[in-house]
C-alpha cells in the first residue's frame, strides 16, 4: 500500500451502538464494522459500508481479524490472499511486528483507540497501513481519528515572502475550483508553478461592489500549475475531477480535505507572480482579477490587481522532488 493512495477508516461498532455509528458517519467514516443483522439498521442511519459476517464486506472471508501474539501470526498475516484484508490488533506488540508486516504484504488495517495510536501507524514505513480501525467509545475520537487520516490534522510551514514582480502575460487557461465546503476568512489552497514552492491562493470569502462572495471557490491558476491534495500529493489543476479531494489551507498552516464539485477552464488575461524568502523562490500563473487574492501573514486576503513589489504574503516550501504527484528524495530542478 503506497502512502499516496486513498486511506480507509473504518470504526469498530460492536458492541451494537447507534451513537458510535452517527459518529461514524458525520465525521466521514468509510466502514462500520457492526454485529451480524445490523447492516439494515446501519441503511436507516444513511448510506454507509457495513463488515460484518453478513454485511457489505464478510468479516471472517474477505476481511479477517488477527491478534498479533507471536512471529506464527505474523506470517499468517503475510499468507493471506491479495484481495483480503487483515484488521491487525495486539496486546504489547510495538512497531517492528507491524513494520514487518507492510513490507511483505499489502492490505493491513491496524486497530487504534487514540490519536497519537493512528498517527504512529500511518506512518510507519513512511507508507503506513491500508487504512486504521478506531475501536473507541468517544464520537470525539472517531473524529479526530478520521481528520487524521484525511489529511485534516496535518500542518504545514507557511512562511512570508516578498513580492518581487508582477508581470502581464496575455490571455490563458486558468482553473477555478468550486468545492463542496465553505472556506472562511484566511483560507485557500496552496498552488505553485512549480512542485516545490506554493502561494496560499485565497478563496472567494471577500465581497465587493461588483462581485458577490463565493465562499465555496478558489480561483486558482493557470492549467499547469499544481495545487496540495490529502496525503501529501500533488496533482495539477486541470487534472482535477470532481469527487476529488484538495487540500484547504488556512493562514496558519491548518489543513483539512475539501471536495471538488466542479473545476471550470476558461480563458482569461492572466498574471505572473514571483516571490522569494531568503534564496527560495516561488511564482504561479494567476488570473488578472481583482477577485484573485494571495493572503497576507495576519491572514488578510490581497488582490493582485493592488500586489506590489515588497509586498509580503504567505508560501510554502516543499523539499526534495515530486513524482506522479509523490513526494520523493531526489534533486530535481524547475524553471
Amino acid at each position: 500500500m503506497k502512502g499516496s493512495e486513498r486511506k480507509l477508516v473504518w470504526v469498530d461498532c460492536r458492541p451494537w451502538s447507534k451513537k458510535l455509528v452517527l459518529a461514524a458517519l458525520e465525521s466521514g467514516a468509510d466502514a462500520v464494522i457492526v454485529p451480524p443483522g445490523r447492516t439494515k439498521a446501519v441503511r436507516e442511519l444513511g448510506r454507509l459500508k457495513t463488515v460484518a459476517e453478513d454485511g457489505d464486506l464478510k468479516l471472517g472471508k474477505a476481511v479477517v481479524e488477527i491478534e498479533i501474539s507471536g512471529l506464527a501470526d505474523q506470517e499468517k498475516i503475510i499468507a493471506l490472499a491479495p484481495d483480503r484484508t487483515a484488521i491487525v490488533s495486539g496486546r504489547d506488540w510495538k512497531i517492528i511486528p507491524l513494520e514487518n508486516i507492510i513490507a511483505r504484504s499489502g492490505k493491513v488495517m491496524a486497530v487504534a483507540g487514540s490519536l497519537p495510536a493512528a498517527r504512529t501507524a500511518l506512518g510507519i514505513l513512511e507508507r503506513g497501513v491500508a487504512g486504521v480501525v478506531v475501536r473507541s467509545s468517544s464520537p470525539k475520537v472517531i473524529g479526530e481519528i478520521v481528520r487524521l487520516v484525511r489529511g485534516g490534522s496535518e500542518k504545514l510551514e507557511l512562511v512570508p515572502v516578498r513580492i518581487t514582480g508582477i508581470e502581464e502575460l496575455g490571455m490563458g487557461d486558468r482553473v477555478c475550483v468550486d468545492t463542496s465546503s465553505v472556506f472562511a476568512p484566511g483560507e485557500g489552497m496552496l498552488v505553485g508553478n512549480t512542485g516545490s514552492s506554493f502561494f496560499l491562493v485565497h478563496a472567494e470569502t471577500v465581497e465587493t461592489p461588483y462581485v458577490a462572495p463565493r465562499p465555496f471557490r478558489v480561483n486558482a491558476g493557470g492549467v499547469h500549475a499544481y495545487t496540495f491534495l490529502p496525503g501529501g500529493k500533488t496533482g495539477y489543476l486541470s487534472e482535477l475531477k470532481i469527487g476529488q479531494g484538495v487540500l484547504a489551507v488556512d493562514f496558519r498552516g491548518r489543513t483539512r480535505e475539501a471536495i471538488v464539485g466542479r473545476a471550470k477552464v476558461e480563458k482569461r488575461p492572466m498574471l505572473l507572480v514571483r516571490g522569494k524568502s531568503g534564496k527560495r523562490e516561488v511564482s504561479l500563473i494567476l488570473q488578472n482579477a481583482e477577485t484573485i487574492r494571495l493572503v497576507r501573514t495576519s491572514g488578510k486576503p490581497l488582490s493582485v490587481a493592488a500586489l506590489k513589489k515588497g509586498d509580503e504574503v504567505l508560501a510554502h516550501f516543499s523539499s526534495g522532488g515530486r513524482h506522479f504527484g509523490t513526494r520523493i528524495e531526489e534533486t530535481i530542478t524547475e524553471k
